[in-house]
Order: structure tokens, then C-alpha cells, then sequence
């Protein structure tokens, strides 16, 4: 599931070629992608057309475009969605759901394979859309409490890395990232929130915000061709990882195979000589 670096790309993309655009015409070729939109898709067409793009604003692994009047469009790519833009005439991509027609001729095209990802409109949403309050701020936003992060994270009792998965903690971080920050902490995926020292739950935090910045200078990670940016461009940072997805690799600073746990349906990679395995859930 893309990720706060991937969505990020995907908001910059939106912020230069579709901010200042009135949206013209709307097709919902799925209804399944705007589900969350209870009034059904063609009061979600309706509500759009005649609309000016004021904005894009994200908050975790969320991002919505800001209509002018105060409104917005929430969007959530799920696992597999795209935002595409392209000439009107261009042929439409493999599994396009949703299509904007913008009133320089061309469109913004919402693709998902898979169907996880959805839009829907969000009245009075521009600053925060209500359907995401709950969500917390991610280390990149400027407003990010750090000192309060860290007194949320050590009342806690649970796995580490279950911990930062939770968006209502911090949010943006998946289970990529995650991995890549803990090895550079480095951290244990299990160790328990309750006994993490002041500084380890400082420089968790620093590699969470490192991993982030250089994930987001690289355009992202790309592992298939189910990220990609709103040109169709895949990212880089798969080149760069250290931990996810290197089972059996040398870990890069002890020469140790990097090893992996299966954890939440997904799996967990991790050093055996760096992060060492908890004790009694303590060390």
C-alpha cells in the first residue's frame, strides 16, 4: 500500500497540474470507487462539475483536493490506485474508474486495480476533512508534536512497530517504512513501547522523518507498476532499502542475513545481531 512519500509525490503532482483547474465534466466508471460517497455516484459527478481546484492537502497516507466554497474531494489510493493526468483523447488506462475533465482539455484519471482506494466528497472539508480527524499528523507536517508522541508512545504496551503502524499515533508510516526505520534505529519490531529509552524513541523518530524525506526525494518506492506518480512514473527507493524485502541479504552495517518474521499478514524484516529479539517482551 502506497505510503506518506508515495501519496506525497502523488499530492505534488495534483498541487502543479490540477490546482487552479475547474472541473468540468465527471464520469464514474465504477461506482465501487466512490462507495464511500453515500449519496451515490452521480451525486458525486454533480457535486463536482462546475468546481474549481483551490488546492491539495494531505494528512498521513490521505490526500484531498480543495474546491473552492470551502469543500473538498477526499481520495485514498488503498493498495492499488492512481491518479493519472492525460489529454482528453489519450487512450484511458487499464482499470480507470473515475475521470475529471479539467477546463484546459485534459483529464485527471483515478485507476485501481484492485478497488481498495475510493474518492468521495467531503462538504465543509477543505482544511480537514471530518472523515479523517481521527487520523493523526504525520512527521512531515510542520505541526507534528514530537514531545507528545513520545509520552503517547511509552504509556503504550505493545510492539514497537505495531505501534507507528497505528495512524491514529503517527501517521504515514506502513509496513516499508517502518522496517527501515527500525533497522536504523535500530529497534526489535517486538520490543515493548512501555520500556523504550527516551533516546531510542527520539532516534526511532529521527529515521522515521530520514527514511520519509529520502524516500519522497526519490519519487517513492515502486515495487510493480501499482505506484505510480501522476505522470506514470515509478519511484526509486526500492534501490535504497536496507531491511524490507532483503531476506537472506547481508545486513548493510554487520554483514548479518537480514531475516524475516511473519507479522499482522504481512512480514516483518529485520537484523538478528543489531535488533536483537526481546526478552520477556522487555529488551
Amino acid at each position: 500500500m502506497p505510503e506518506l512519500p508515495e501519496v506525497e509525490v502523488v499530492r505534488l503532482g495534483i498541487a502543479e497540474h490540477v490546482v487552479g483547474r475547474t472541473i468540468t465534466h465527471v464520469v464514474v466508471h465504477d461506482v465501487r470507487s466512490v462507495r464511500r460517497h453515500l449519496p451515490g455516484a452521480r451525486d458525486f459527478a454533480d457535486r463536482l462539475q462546475g468546481r474549481t481546484v483551490v488546492g491539495a492537502a494531505r494528512r498521513g497516507k490521505y490526500l484531498w483536493m480543495q474546491l473552492d466554497h470551502g469543500d473538498a474531494v477526499l481520495c485514498h489510493l488503498g493498495m492499488s490506485g492512481q491518479f493519472l493526468i492525460s489529454e482528453a483523447e489519450a487512450p484511458p488506462p487499464r482499470h480507470l474508474r473515475i475521470a475529471l475533465t479539467l477546463d484546459d482539455g485534459r483529464e485527471l484519471r483515478f485507476a485501481d486495480q484492485r478497488i481498495f482506494g475510493g474518492m468521495s466528497f467531503s462538504e465543509d472539508g477543505a482544511e480537514l476533512p471530518p472523515e479523517i480527524a481521527h487520523i493523526a499528523r504525520d512527521p512531515l507536517d510542520p505541526l507534528f508534536d514530537a514531545a507528545e508522541f513520545a509520552a503517547r508512545l511509552r504509556r503504550r504496551e505493545t510492539g514497537v512497530k505495531r505501534a507507528i503502524l497505528d495512524q491514529t499515533l503517527i501517521s504515514g508510516v506502513g509496513n516499508i517504512y517502518a522496517d527501515e526505520s527500525l533497522w536504523r534505529t535500530p529497534l526489535h519490531y517486538a520490543r515493548n513501547t512501555r520500556h523504550l529509552r527516551s533516546r531510542e524513541v527520539e532516534g526511532l523518530l529521527v529515521h522515521i522523518g530520514e527514511v520519509m524525506l529520502e524516500a519522497l526525494a526519490q519519487g517513492g518506492t515502486s515495487f510493480d507498476t501499482l505506484y505510480v506518480n501522476v505522470n506514470g512514473n515509478s519511484g526509486y527507493f526500492e534501490r535504497s532499502l536496507q531491511a524490507y524485502g532483503q531476506e537472506g541479504q547481508p545486513c548493510q552495517r554487520c554483514g548479518t542475513p537480514i531475516r524475516r518474521d511473519a507479522f499482522m499478514n504481512r512480514s516483518s524484516y529485520w537484523c538478528p545481531r543489531c535488533q536483537p529479539r526481546p526478552r520477556n517482551g522487555k529488551f
